[in-house]
């Protein structure tokens, strides 16, 4: 079997079908340039159409290919600055080591985090280490997978209260154009997804998840339909009756636009619902 996949990106593809294409309730704009020295620039703007706020950020790359480093630095409206410094394959194949620094100016509030990961056949592993002044907390995770079968754990420990924070299981299983995900979070949060690939053009999701103590399962279904080349049509609902669409469409080489709606089934009549707009440029 090839690398499993980290645990964050467990039951992505069902994820990518509920979440990909909707942009309701924001007006976005993202600009993404590539200098000829390789630095890589990506600027993103949004409006929020129910609290009028509007926000942005901007974001550069740059790669040392000779040396295995990745420097990346962001800096948003809200006046955060972060940098992030992460080296692949050095040391060991396989082997990531990064470091992630935040810093907030008005406040002078600092954070750093030490990351780690190494990932090979049958095994992708993490840990990183988050400082606090109280005490770090360490944050752990591990996917083992075998023919298709994918076995996970997640864990959060804070050092300060010796206390563990983040317990997390998950199982699974996939192939190449069907995916099983189940997880149960911190023993009272059972979630499970089903992706397919119907067809080259088709793609299915359903999503499960139940809290214990409450009787309410919450559930919804999507799918994806590529239309053409440069379209393609997604939609989902879930047992609220709330209805999403998008629809996105590459007007031509670097440049997309996506349309998304949200309708309140229960309430047709009554308003409160929702659009979105995004453009993405890139050259």
């Amino acid at each position: 079997m090839a690398v499993p996949p980290a645990y964050s990106d467990l039951g992505k593809s069902a994820k990518d079908i509920f979440n990909k294409g909707f942009g309701y309730g924001v007006l976005k704009l993202d600009v993404k340039t590539k200098s000829q020295s390789g630095v890589e620039f990506a600027t993103s703007g949004s409006n929020n159409t129910d609290t009028g706020k509007s926000g942005g950020h901007l974001e550069t790359k740059y790669k040392m290919k000779e040396l295995g480093l990745n420097f990346n630095q962001k800096w948003n409206t809200d006046n955060t600055l972060s940098t992030e410094i992460t080296m692949e394959d050095q040391l060991a194949l396989g082997l990531k080591l990064g470091l992630d620094a935040s810093f907030v100016p008005n406040t002078g509030k600092k954070s750093a985090k030490l990351k780690s990961g190494y990932k090979r056949d049958f095994v992708n592993v993490g840990c990183d280490l988050d400082f606090d002044m109280a005490g770090p907390t360490v944050h752990a995770a591990a996917v083992l997978g075998y023919e298709g079968w994918l076995a996970g754990y997640q864990l959060a420990f804070d050092t300060a209260k010796s206390q563990l924070t983040l317990n997390n299981f998950a199982l699974g299983y996939q192939a190449g154009d069907f995916q099983l995900h189940t997880n149960v979070n911190d023993g009272a949060e059972f979630a499970g997804s089903i992706y397919q690939k119907v067809s080259t053009n088709l793609e299915t999701a359903v999503h499960l998840a139940w809290t214990a103590g409450s009787n309410n399962t919450r559930f919804g279904i999507a799918a994806k339909y590529q239309l053409d080349k440069d379209a393609s049509l997604s939609a989902k609902v879930n047992n609220a009756c709330l209805v999403g669409v998008g629809y996105t469409q590459n007007l031509r080489p670097g440049v997309k636009l996506t349309l998304s709606g949200l309708l309140d089934g229960k309430n047709v009549n009554g308003g409160g619902h929702k659009v979105g707009l995004g453009f993405e440029l890139e050259a």
